[in-house]
């Protein structure tokens, strides 16, 4: 419960900080045209980016979705078809204004998470080796192409 607590005191003061967008995935749908303008000036490499991050806005609002048992590509497909702020509210299975309802996300929280895991893509593209273990019982991992043993 304390947790809970300290969580919504630190997305509180993100808020206070940055400002707030739609929740739920929302903001971050939207932004699939600004990012899809950048598209057109990338090149080669950067481009293939451009189409990796187009491809991964639109997860968190499939998740979210696919979790609440509803099929998440469709619920895409439709808010992308709504207006600004409309959103799917998974608790109630229903499309609305994610700013009246309450269901929002820091600026601030949504930049650090796309910054984050932007990084974190960089380092994995970048890395030769990776060490981990290997359970007895599962297989899967031990026919991984490449391992040493």
């Amino acid at each position: 419960k304390k947790a809970r607590v300290e969580d919504a005191l630190h997305a509180v003061r993100a808020a206070t900080e940055e400002g707030i967008l739609p929740g739920g995935g929302v903001a971050l749908l939207r932004a699939y045209e600004a990012v899809n303008k950048a598209r057109s000036s990338a090149k080669g490499d950067e481009r293939i980016g451009v189409d990796i991050i187009l491809n991964c806005l639109s997860a968190p609002l499939k998740q979210i979705a696919d979790n609440g048992g509803i099929d998440g590509s469709v619920v895409v497909d439709e808010v992308r078809q709504k207006s600004d702020n409309q959103g799917y509210d998974a608790h109630s299975g229903q499309y609305v204004d994610m700013l009246k309802a309450g269901i929002i996300d820091p600026v601030k929280v949504v930049r650090t998470a796309l910054s984050n895991a932007a990084s974190i893509a960089g380092l994995l593209l970048t890395t030769e080796a990776l060490v981990t273990t290997f359970d007895k019982e599962d297989k899967g991992k031990q026919r991984i192409e490449g391992v040493v043993r």
